[in-house]
């Protein structure tokens, strides 16, 4: 893995922070048990410094500005890079569940019922923790916009599993692009 204390130096603009913090919501929704295992990956990365606790794990996440309650100033670099390398590890340790979400081999009632349960969980999620009055939060938790966002959040958690995951990562939220 990638040294997290050593920051690449670019600042994540507002969509790499809003996207970093949908994979953080997109983890949660998939592992109930997401928000202790971040702490405790975080602590065996090294990364204690960084978030010694919840509440500063919570802090860096507030970046976001689609959240309900957000700080205005920008994520430090050694702060992206440390969210960066979690949901990096956090991919490697529930890659199953997104293997088995992208597999085209698993029974299509099965998956459907899988994406169901995830859609679910991440609205949940989406109308406890974001804005409501954002048009990108309204199109997240609209079924037909919102469903390839899923997708394609899914996706990147899979893409960023394992080896050279945080370079693709990285690259992925430095990207300019919607």
């Amino acid at each position: 893995m990638t040294d997290a204390s050593a920051p690449q130096g670019a600042r994540l603009g507002r969509r790499g922070v809003e996207r970093l913090d949908l994979l953080l919501l997109t983890i949660e929704a998939l592992d109930l048990n997401a928000g202790e295992f971040m702490l405790w990956t975080s602590h065996q990365m090294g990364l204690q410094s960084q978030f010694p606790n919840r509440v500063e794990l919570w802090k860096r996440r507030c970046h976001n500005p689609l959240r309900r309650s957000t700080r205005r100033e920008q994520l430090a670099p050694l702060d992206a890079e440390s969210l960066i390398c979690l949901v990096c590890a956090m991919a490697e340790r529930i890659y199953p569940l997104l293997h088995q979400l992208l597999s085209s081999r698993e029974p299509e009632q099965l998956t459907r019922q899988r994406w169901q349960l995830l859609e679910t969980r991440l609205d949940d999620l989406i109308e406890e923790r974001m804005n409501p009055r954002r048009g990108a939060v309204l199109r997240l938790l609209d079924k037909q916009s919102g469903a390839p966002i899923r997708r394609q959040l899914i996706s990147t958690l899979a893409l960023v599993a394992g080896p050279g995951g945080i370079d693709r990562l990285r690259a992925t939220l430095l990207d300019p692009t919607p």
